[in-house]
């Protein structure tokens, strides 16, 4: 059964960092597209960055330049490193793949599969 499994959020400050972890299981990783994507209360779900099976990267203009999306395949793991991060950061986090290897911008092609239970991240003083 595929399933994906978020974990590593958490309450942090302004200007902390965090690094989530999206751990696959049923299937391995390494062919596909991962995106990470958040939904803020009373938001709709989003689409945060994407890494395509080669490794590329792309990032919604929101979080470029302080969010690193990386991916460990032999770990069958992908992982978003979150710096500077801010209270408009504040939303829980979902991982999805794609039935592809690459993105469409910064999410995944042709996403499958059912949604997990996400992570929240709360950036609050």
């Amino acid at each position: 059964q595929l399933q994906l499994v978020e974990s590593g959020g958490g309450l942090v400050q302004p200007g902390g960092s965090l690094r989530l972890s999206c751990a696959a299981s049923g299937f391995t990783l390494d062919a596909y597209a991962i995106g990470w994507f958040r939904q803020a209360p009373g938001k709709e779900r989003g689409g945060v960055s994407c890494i395509s099976s080669g490794g590329s990267t792309n990032y919604a203009e929101s979080v470029k330049g302080r969010f690193t999306i990386s991916r460990d395949n032999a770990k069958n793991t992908v992982y978003l490193q979150m710096s500077s991060l801010k209270p408009e950061d504040t939303a829980v986090y979902y991982c999805a793949v794609g039935a592809r290897s690459y993105c469409l911008g910064y999410v995944p092609s042709s996403l499958f599969g059912s949604w997990g239970q996400g992570t929240q991240v709360t950036v609050s003083s």
